[in-house]
C-alpha cells in the first residue's frame, strides 16, 4: 500500500524544506548495490556515523538514477548510526523545487535533511553523478577557506546552501575541485564525482595530503 505522508524537516527552529514522502516499495537491489558499497567504506572510515554526544547521525551518500536523470538516490534520514544498510534505508528523490523549498521522495524511509544540497549539485552538471557527504574534523579546519567553503552564516541543508554552492560553482574553481568545505556546518565535506570512486577518490587525496 502506498501512503502520502507531507511534512517540514524542521532542525534548530528552521524549517529546512516542505518533504511531500510516499511511503511506498524502496529502490530495487540492484540500483543500491554499488552505492551501498561505498557506503560502508565511508562508514568503515567513521567519515559517515553518530555522534554519541550529540545524539544525532551525520553523513550522507548519494547517487543520480540510472534511468531517470533528474532524479536521485539517497541515504534516508537518522541511518548514519548502521553500519550496514539494505534498500530500505535509501529514498528516491523524484522531485525538487529549491525555490520552493519543496522536496518529493519515494520509499520506505524518508530521504535525509541534507538532499536539496545533494539536489544542486545534480541540478549544476548533468556529469555530476555522485555526491558524498561526510564529517571530518581535521581535513574541514585545515581546508576551510582553501577550497571552497560556503559563508559560515549559510544553514546546511536549506535553499540558501543550494544557492551558495551554485554561487560557487560559477565563481570559484569548485567544479574542478569537486570538494567544498561548509564552514556554517561544523565538519562537514561535500566531494562528488562522475561515479562514487571518483567522489571518494576526492577525498582520499585531501587525506593523503593532510598527513
Amino acid at each position: 500500500m502506498i501512503i502520502s505522508a507531507t511534512n517540514q524537516h524542521i532542525d534548530e527552529g528552521y524549517i529546512k524544506y516542505n518533504c511531500e514522502w510516499q511511503i511506498s516499495p524502496p529502490p530495487s537491489p540492484s540500483l543500491i548495490s554499488n552505492l551501498n558499497h561505498w557506503r560502508k567504506h565511508v562508514y568503515t572510515l567513521k567519515w559517515i556515523g553518530y555522534d554519541a554526544n550529540l545524539k544525532v547521525g551525520y553523513g550522507n551518500i548519494s547517487v543520480r538514477h540510472p534511468q531517470q536523470p533528474k532524479q536521485f538516490i539517497i541515504s534516508g534520514t537518522q541511518t548514519g548510526h548502521l553500519s550496514t544498510l539494505n534498500n530500505e534505508h535509501y529514498s528516491l528523490v523524484s522531485s525538487f523545487d529549491i525555490r520552493q523549498n519543496t522536496l518529493k521522495c519515494e520509499g520506505a524511509i524518508k530521504a535525509s535533511s541534507e538532499s536539496l544540497t545533494h539536489a544542486i549539485i545534480y541540478l549544476l552538471d548533468k556529469n555530476n553523478q555522485a555526491v558524498i557527504h561526510i564529517h571530518h574534523r581535521q581535513l574541514w579546519e585545515q581546508y576551510k577557506n582553501k577550497l571552497p567553503t560556503t559563508a559560515s552564516t549559510v544553514p546546511y541543508g536549506t535553499p540558501e546552501m543550494a544557492y551558495e554552492i551554485a554561487h560557487l560553482y560559477h565563481t570559484s574553481d569548485l567544479a574542478q575541485q569537486k570538494v567544498l568545505i561548509m564552514a556554517g556546518h561544523q565538519d562537514g565535506i561535500i566531494s562528488f564525482g562522475k561515479d562514487l570512486a571518483e567522489a571518494m577518490m576526492v577525498l582520499l587525496k585531501l587525506e593523503l595530503l593532510s598527513t
